[in-house]
């Protein structure tokens, strides 16, 4: 969570129970320049915490630090190049002792792909850790997904409208002029117009979590699977349809399911009851999520 010099903040540590004493110790932490550790107990009638009615119990230690020069502004701004590049990491604060003139320290991301000397950390997982540096806390950095959908008609309006809203990074693909337009679906899509090998370049450069092909086209369909089903960094393939379109596709593009290197997830989507795009949209996206986040459940029976 940040604050600044006059009052306005980003963020929540407590959806909204704890933020104002928050902030009244923030303003400390810019006077002095020293960092401060709060701890609210939820449990403790005679505290602060307790008294304000926070829902979730239990016990929060927060460290509230100055951001500025002087430390390097906690290396935030190697983290937001870092999360706009795509790349994830660790990002490490250090946290200060009992001595409140510590300044908190920070050590940028550090990224684990490269291993050359084989003395690379281990990658940890988010959490406070008791290092030689003295005690740290370690944030896993993992970049919102990017997601690639081939085919542009209205039912991909709200299939892009719900993953910019998740924060995923997402490409739209269509050949044909009427559909895929810009102002159909905005300034901030990425909007591609060719069908062709360099559009698995761009999945690749991309590292494309996700592809959802929805063209409403047999031969659009059965071109984009013969391109895109093993893309290396893909673990959710989607083909909108029932499942005798899916046979036709198939059999079109010269397939078989079982040279794929994932799943293929068709008809797409969880069964969630809904038949509007609208839900269908969700549908899909919820088990793309799923497919990204390692988790399962049951996809449609039936899509018509």
């Amino acid at each position: 969570m940040l604050f600044d010099g006059v009052g306005s903040q980003l963020g929540l540590l407590s959806g909204g129970c704890l933020e104002s004493d928050i902030q009244r110790h923030a303003r400390k932490v810019m006077q002095t320049g020293h960092s401060l550790t709060l701890c609210y107990d939820g449990s403790d009638e005679d505290d602060i915490s307790f008294q304000l009615g926070i829902g979730c119990g239990g016990t929060v230690h927060i460290v509230l630090a100055l951001v500025d020069q002087s430390n390097q502004y906690l290396c935030l701004d190697h983290l937001y190049a870092s999360l706009n590049q795509r790349v994830g990491g660790r990002y490490i604060q250090g946290i200060p002792g009992g001595d409140s003139h510590h300044s908190a320290t920070i050590v940028p991301p550090l990224f684990e792909a490269a291993n050359q000397d084989n003395t690379a950390v281990q990658p940890l997982k988010s959490g406070l850790f008791s290092t030689e540096q003295g005690l740290q806390f370690i944030t896993e950095i993992v970049p919102e997904p990017s997601l690639l959908i081939v085919g542009g008609g209205i039912d991909a309006l709200p299939v892009v409208g719900i993953a910019q809203q998740l924060g995923w990074q997402v490409s739209l693909c269509d050949p044909r002029p009427a559909n895929g337009r810009r102002d159909r679906f905005g300034d901030e899509l990425c909007l591609l117009d060719t069908l062709d090998e360099s559009l698995v370049d761009h999945a690749e450069s991309l590292n494309v979590g996700g592809i959802i092909i929805m063209t409403h086209n047999v031969e659009m369909d059965a071109r984009a699977l013969q391109l895109l089903s093993n893309v290396s960094s893909t673990k959710y393939l989607a083909l909108l349809g029932p499942v005798a379109r899916k046979e036709q596709v198939l059999n079109k593009a010269g397939l078989l399911e079982s040279e794929f290197s994932i799943t293929l997830s068709s008809p797409a989507g969880f069964d969630i009851g809904g038949e509007l795009p609208e839900s269908i949209a969700l549908s899909i996206l919820s088990e793309c999520h799923h497919a990204l986040y390692k988790k399962q459940s049951h996809r449609y029976s039936h899509q018509l």
